[in-house]
């Protein structure tokens, strides 16, 4: 166990970026097709082929996820990932054609000081083949790849992610781009709101506060009362080895989404794109009742766990007037 999304069998992940513009892209591959679901919140979502992933869509299974920063251009980084995965010969047949099946998803990193003059097109295509080329069993967390630029309302965000099994031995693994506008920590504390999941001091240990404040229950939005609408999203995929029909899967995004509750104040505003995706690989037998009930309850935990290892993972981007990383004042 890594406490990674990879720790499910058949999952790999790559990342890419370019340090100049401060965006990145994070390619999510599974060695076979993956049923495939995803539950959206957030007012302001930034998707692709969110359509296909609906349960009365035909297509059941998916071969990879893009996740991008760059807003609505970032879109373009699934691209990408389908010329890496088209090259390997996979895909969706339609008689001869192959067509490989790769929903993605964007949170908005325009703003943070990075150099986003990049001419005609942007990079995101390129990067989202790259990330896919590099996709292994081991990636980093932190500011890399999709979560490179981003950030919270009050410290860095980044990339993160957390491995858990039910009591029955079913695996399931989270990866979270934290790109939220609100926050994190309890108030501008070193204290996670998810710190009742943590397991083995995975971000740093420092519980909860012995009390709450008002001022540590007050809004603390990114770039206050005047944020705008489309600066702002979490992106989380799930994956489980549970076998899950795509109406399950749809089930378990929804409950996912509970984890972002757990470690994100507030969540699901107008200001946010929230979205989960989540996948089954099929390896595991589940009571389709119970079964999928204690499944979204540690899928959910294990949500929240991963939201706060990118913000813990984070490193500042080396701009004027970047956010500090929640290691810059408090590791």
């Amino acid at each position: 166990m890594k406490n990674l999304l990879t720790d499910i069998a058949g999952v790999r992940v790559g990342h890419a970026q370019d340090a100049a513009i401060a965006s990145g892209v994070t390619a999510i591959l599974f060695d076979t097709p993956a049923v495939a679901s995803i539950d959206v919140r957030g007012g302001g979502p930034g998707t692709r082929e969110e359509a296909l992933l609906n349960p009365v869509s035909t297509v059941e299974a998916i071969d990879g996820i893009a996740l991008s920063g760059g807003s609505a251009l970032g879109l373009d980084a699934a691209g990408g990932v389908q010329a890496w995965l088209a090259e390997q010969g996979r895909g969706f047949r339609v008689r001869d054609a192959v067509i490989p099946v790769v929903p993605g998803a964007i949170c908005f990193d325009l703003l943070n000081g990075g150099n986003k003059a990049w001419g005609r097109f942007p990079p995101y295509r390129d990067l989202g083949y790259a990330a896919a080329n590099v996709a292994a069993a081991d990636f980093a967390l932190g500011s890399v790849g999709a979560g490179l630029g981003a950030t919270t309302a009050n410290f860095k965000g980044g990339l993160g992610s957390a491995s858990a099994q039910t009591a029955g031995g079913v695996m399931v693994g989270a990866l979270a781009v934290v790109n939220a506008v609100g926050s994190v920590t309890v108030g501008d504390g070193p204290w996670f709101w998810a710190a009742p999941f943590e397991q083995d001091n995975e971000f740093g240990g420092r519980g909860l506060p012995s009390s709450f404040t008002s001022d540590m229950l007050r809004a603390r939005l990114k770039g206050g009362p005047a944020a705008a609408s489309a600066e702002n999203t979490t992106l989380v995929v799930v994956v489980t080895d549970a076998v899950l029909t795509k109406a399950q899967a749809r089930r378990l995004a929804m409950i996912a989404q509970t984890g972002m509750a757990r470690a994100i104040y507030p969540v699901h505003a107008p200001l946010d794109g929230d979205v989960v995706f989540a996948a089954a690989t099929g390896k595991k037998a589940i009571d389709p009742l119970s079964g999928l009930t204690e499944l979204g309850m540690v899928t959910a935990n294990t949500v929240a766990r991963a939201i706060a290892r990118g913000v813990y993972s984070a490193t500042a981007l080396p701009f004027p007037g970047a956010l500090p990383a929640w290691s810059d004042r408090f590791s």
